[in-house]
């Protein structure tokens, strides 16, 4: 896959059908490994391993409602009362981070209203606290 600025893991990876995945402890089953994915499972990693939050308080692909569309966050982490508390937007390693892609998190953040917000490709990433 890709090789990203992440601290690297030991992903279980399968072929199911001629199509690889990698499996995700946080929803504890196999899922699609595409370059996005890939991105998602490193920085959870990180979070969880690195950086000491704890599995249990996070969560991929939470859905959510904005403007009666389904929408859904790369990943959501919550604080201790189990409220939002960062939101977290992936694009794959080739994909430039643009002010699009700020825009999507802050129309998700416009619901969940998190007071912290990441984005990463995997090369750079971008977090900001909102005042």
């Amino acid at each position: 896959m890709y090789a990203l600025n992440l601290p690297s893991y030991e992903a279980k990876i399968r072929k199911k059908d001629d199509m690889p995945e990698i499996f995700d402890p946080l929803r504890r089953k196999y899922v699609a490994l595409t370059p996005e994915e890939w991105v998602r499972q490193h920085f959870v990693h990180y979070l969880v391993k690195e950086k000491g939050y704890p599995a249990s308080r996070i969560a991929n692909e939470t859905a959510i409602r904005l403007n009666s569309l389904s929408r859904r966050c790369d990943t959501v982490v919550y604080n201790k009362q189990l409220e939002p508390l960062m939101i977290l937007e992936y694009k794959e390693p080739r994909v430039t981070i643009t002010q699009q892609v700020f825009d999507q998190v802050a129309r998700y953040n416009s619901v969940l209203r998190v007071p912290y917000i990441v984005v990463s490709n995997g090369i750079s990433h971008f977090c900001y606290r909102i005042d």
